[in-house]
């Protein structure tokens, strides 16, 4: 059996489901979308999810805090943290300075994994669930200094990458069908017996 490991950059999927409009999908087991993603030879080693966690607005940190409770449920699957840096923007057209909220490291956090697993010889394939160019040198690397591992990547919806396309061993972009026959239940029950409700405003 092929050992596969699959690496989601979860913002970059959350932002194609968003470009999509495709809201009821954002309650999403990633882990099963993981499973579905791989053919009768392989094995899922492992499912390592990257985000980082949002301070605002109340009623969006709750919603994600639930939904990041919910994937923590899930057997087998990992989430790395990276961080959120508040810069400020100005309108050109009325001068007023707004917040402007950016992602980090989730781009590094995906690299210092993917690489190491590689070194530790923990996966024959890695599936890459981004559209983020920023991950070219990575794969690159991986595929130079392991020319017996592969790298496949997977775009979001909404999401493409040319550079990702080109250095891939091959590449493909996740469907709406395959999306949707993973939605996590609405209820979802936590060890300690708590239920998590699937937020309303993503039905």
């Amino acid at each position: 059996m092929e050992r596969i490991i699959v690496y989601i950059d979860g913002f970059n999927f959350y932002f194609g489901l968003k470009t999509k409009g495709w809201k009821r999908y954002y309650w999403l087991n990633m882990q099963k979308l993981a499973e579905d993603l791989l053919r009768e030879n392989q094995e899922l080693v492992a499912t390592k999810y990257f985000t980082s966690r949002i301070s605002g607005p109340p009623e969006k940190v709750k919603r994600q805090a639930t939904f990041i409770e919910a994937l923590e449920t899930l057997d087998d699957f990992q989430i790395y943290y990276g961080h959120y840096l508040i810069n400020t923007v100005e309108c050109h057209k009325c001068g007023n300075i707004f917040p402007k909220p950016n992602e980090k490291m989730t781009d590094v956090n995906i690299a210092v994994e993917m690489l190491t697993d590689a070194f530790l010889d923990k996966f024959d394939k890695a599936i890459l669930i981004s559209a983020d160019s920023d991950l070219s040198a990575p794969i690159q690397k991986v595929q130079k200094l392991f020319p017996d591992k592969k790298v496949v990547v997977a775009f979001p919806p909404a999401r493409y990458s040319f550079m990702l396309a080109k250095i891939a061993h091959t590449s493909f972009t996740i469907g709406r069908k395959k999306i949707a026959d993973c939605v996590l239940p609405d209820h979802v029950a936590k060890s300690d017996g708590f239920v998590l409700k699937r937020p309303d405003r993503w039905r």
